[in-house]
């Protein structure tokens, strides 16, 4: 009977569809299946591909975007000869362009040029992966070869996680160097990361909560396969790598990923039948209960080898690993061979039951409620965790900082789409734009949200595209897979749990500003719709086949596009590391300056390399006074400007410029202008305050008491604002953190309370000069400054008939010549 109805349902021509994939096309076939299991291999030791939005990150990005393009022309030349208009699908791979397409619109109001355009490069990417995906898994054999290529990469991760771990750097380095990113270190940095909360395994991704996600995928597509597969050795190793996997999860000490899994499982358990449920959960229970037996062991050793490397410590950690897992593996083949069948045969009659499927998951989240609560009671089993463990599980509630902290980001997005509803503000928008927006001075380039950083960037019509496109292919999915037996739902059923791992916890992070997790998620999308055989109705598909070509010429053409775009990239980003290298070697001008405006002219206005040339140009002007040089800086930073409005760097060398020409007007206009841009960028207040009180000097010596009286009263006014948003900085909860230092700075001290000195309100330039009296006179970054303010600070306390003698000592023993200095301003007249 199921033969018969997968006939009337079109499944019987895969067999003819695979064949011509497989045999007629097999160099293609070959190729395509070549060029996905290297990248799968190679992209995440590229640092997971993060898309940091600067030059940094930007290189094998670039690189990735030009194997993509060659994977298009090859896409293009197989749909030359197979593309047909034919099912639900091949319209899902048609219109998937609009997702490029809604960012390239975009760019008209793009907050950064640049971060919009590599958002263009990298959602090509993505779709040009769906497309591969498509293709190559519509053969049974493609499937397994993305599947499996897709294991063994994720398998190794995660032992290379584990080496890390065992403190085994260097050498598990050596193993993957030769196609991994470029380290400064003799090791991967940051596999293992230390933060507040103690050491964090990572893996490649550096990032343990993006880390935690990808392994949420890996656990329970690794149970999956011990459910689904049938070889018993294939059993063993699935069942085997299950516990390195859970082991790995607790060692993120990831909340968000704690949170994260059971809603996962729930999204999976419904796509099970009944019997696979309890297997799947049965297996679940028994690696995670052998986990635990370990944990504390792994954990604690794992803290002590990356301390100092011991080897009998290390030969330890990796045997009881290797034992539990094996142990776990032998129990996984035991239960598939002797209790599944069984199991099966028991609930046969259940499986008619209307809603057999989903009884089980209910019963899960009942039992699971009960288990959170016991687990948050005081019957103590979280001390059965390792502190480190315990401390973030107890700590997991809605009023703990990373909980606020994400809630103001969520808010600020709201607020920052607010000014570019339709269309958005273009790819990368949140790292541009977000200190104009925030709520308080954090610092978070990512909005640790996806869908609300897509939003951000292509606003309401691109967030509907992509839902839309999101939901077609899950409907695709679910509707072909009731058509399915057993056996075809099991070749790509693991696509849909990585694609709904990756997108459920994307929701609380930004596991998707990794492109290798976002070609990932890609990958497995077109996956999911590559077996739909459930053709279009209707007569219009007729006119449509006879200009089939068009389509195929299309991704042609854009092959080439892509291609060139992305060698122009990766060029400019070659010339940069050069010019970067011959400056830090000291060598000559025309070695620094030639690659640096070959990058230039290969990606004009690129930031980085723009700002790097503005610097060299007013550097240039400072030695010699020509000009010409400070001519061309000037319109670099206009140019720069235009495309990058919100670069801070810029705005920093635009200050400086102006400055050095003497337009302090101009610059403190500037300065002043830019605060609603970045408001809680303390240093722009501090040069407000500088640039009112200089000009007001100036305006004093010039005897223009009006201009003097109108600067002075601009500082304050300054200063003014700083104490109004240091008071709204008190209202946060008392578990959120504030983010950057926002106060009265030593700096602004300085020269509010010069201002007060000359005016004779010493005990106001008092209070002003004390905020910087205990800084460091042996810092050379403040230390000249730190003179200035205890010298100012000494002539006031004498103009009050006070001293200070220590002080005095500390300053004299630097230089003898400032008591002269102290007493030149105690004579001075105002």
């Amino acid at each position: 009977m199921k033969n018969k109805k997968n006939q009337a349902y079109g499944y019987s021509s895969g067999a003819k569809k695979n064949e011509n994939l497989t045999e007629n096309n097999s160099l293609l076939f070959w190729l395509l299946g070549a060029f996905s299991v290297v990248l799968l291999f190679w992209s995440p030791f590229q640092k997971g591909l993060f898309n940091g939005n600067s030059f940094d990150f930007e290189r094998p990005i670039y690189s990735a975007f030009v194997w993509s393009s060659i994977i298009l022309l090859l896409v293009a030349i197989y749909a030359f000869y197979h593309w047909k208009l034919k099912t639900t699908s091949d319209v899902i791979s048609f219109i998937a362009w609009l997702i490029p397409l809604t960012y390239l619109i975009s760019l008209i109001n793009a907050g950064s040029h640049y971060n919009a355009i590599n958002m263009v490069y990298i959602q090509s990417t993505y779709v040009i992966f769906l497309l591969l995906a498509y293709y190559i898994a519509k053969s049974d054999l493609g499937a397994a070869i993305l599947k499996n290529g897709f294991m063994i990469s994720t398998y190794v991760i995660i032992l290379f996680g584990i080496f890390n771990w065992f403190g085994n750097k260097i050498t598990s380095y050596n193993w993957v160097k030769w196609f991994a990113a470029d380290m400064v270190e003799p090791f991967y940095r940051d596999a293992v990361m230390t933060d507040a909360n103690g050491l964090r395994l990572t893996s490649v991704f550096q990032y343990a909560n993006s880390y935690a996600a990808f392994l949420i995928a890996a656990l329970f597509c690794t149970l999956f396969l011990v459910l689904s597969s049938k070889k018993w050795y294939s059993i063993g190793i699935h069942g085997f790598m299950v516990v390195p996997i859970i082991i790995s999860f607790f060692l993120t000490l990831s909340r968000g990923g704690l949170v994260i899994l059971p809603v996962v499982l729930l999204l999976v358990l419904p796509f099970l039948k009944p019997y696979r449920q309890i297997l799947y959960i049965i297996h679940l229970i028994v690696s995670f209960g052998l986990s635990l037996i370990i944990l504390t062991k792994i954990t604690n050793l794992g803290i002590e080898l990356n301390k100092a490397f011991n080897i009998n410590q290390y030969a330890t950690g990796w045997m009881t690993l290797l034992v539990v897992s094996l142990i776990n593996a032998v129990i996984a083949v035991l239960i598939q061979k002797f209790v599944a069948a069984w199991l099966s045969g028991l609930l046969d009659r259940f499986n008619k039951f209307r809603f057999a499927n989903i009884a089980i998951p209910v019963v899960a989240i009942v039992v699971g409620a009960i288990g959170v609560t016991v687990l948050f009671s005081d019957l103590g089993l979280t001390k059965l965790l390792p502190e480190n463990v315990r401390t973030r599980v107890e700590n997991i509630n809605f009023q703990q900082h990373s909980v606020l902290e994400r809630g103001t980001f969520y808010k600020d997005a709201l607020k920052l789409s607010a000014d570019y509803p339709i269309f958005g503000a273009g790819g990368g928008a949140w790292s541009a734009l977000y200190e104009k927006y925030q709520n308080n001075p954090y610092t978070s380039r990512q909005a640790h949200n996806f869908f609300l950083q897509y939003l951000v960037e292509v606003g309401i019509v691109g967030l509907l595209i992509f839902l839309g496109i999101l939901a077609a292919i899950i409907y695709v999915y679910i509707r072909n897979f009731m058509k399915q037996d057993e056996a075809t739902r099991d070749r790509r059923f693991i696509f849909y749990i990585l694609a709904i791992s990756l997108l459920v916890h994307s929701m609380i992070d930004f596991d998707l500003s990794y492109v290798y997790l976002g070609m990932l998620l890609f990958l497995s999308l077109g996956v999911l719709i590559s077996n739909d055989a459930i053709e279009l109705k209707g007569n219009w598909k007729n006119g449509i086949s006879k200009y089939k070509w068009i389509y195929p010429s299309v991704l042609l053409i854009l092959s080439i596009v892509c291609f060139f775009a992305a060698v122009k990239s990766l060029s400019a980003n070659s010339l940069f590391r050069n010019a970067a290298a011959a400056s830090s070697s000291g060598k000559g001008l025309t070695e620094i300056t030639t690659p640096l405006d070959k990058a230039l002219k290969n990606r004009p206005l690129h930031p980085d390399y723009t700002n790097s040339k503005i610097d060299m140009l007013l550097q240039l002007y400072n030695q010699s006074k020509d000009e010409k040089y400070y001519t061309e800086a000037m319109s670099l930073l206009e140019q720069l400007k235009q495309q990058e409005p919100h670069n801070r760097p810029a705005l920093d060398k635009q200050i400086y410029a102006l400055a050095l020409k003497e337009q302090l007007p101009k610059a403190l206009e500037l300065a002043k202008a830019e605060i609603v841009n970045f408001k809680w960028d303390i240093t722009l207040y501090e040069k407000s305050i500088s640039l009112a009180t200089d000009l007001g000097n100036r305006a004093r010596t010039e005897k223009n008491t009006q201009l003097q009286t109108q600067y002075w009263n601009e500082a304050f006014e300054t200063y003014n604002t700083v104490l109004s948003k240091m008071k709204t900085l008190e209202s946060l909860p008392k578990e959120q953190l504030q983010g950057r230092e926002f106060s009265v700075t030593p700096s602004m001290g300085l020269s509010l309370g010069q201002i007060e000195f000359i005016r004779g309100n010493y005990p106001a330039a008092e209070n002003f000069f004390r905020i910087g009296i205990g800084g460091s006179l042996d810092d050379p970054q403040t230390a000249a400054q730190t003179r200035v303010i205890i010298r100012y600070y000494l002539a006031t306390i004498q103009k009050q008939g006070k001293n200070d003698q220590p002080l005095m000592d500390k300053l004299l023993a630097k230089d003898p010549n400032e008591k002269q200095q102290i007493q030149n301003l105690v004579n001075a007249q105002f």
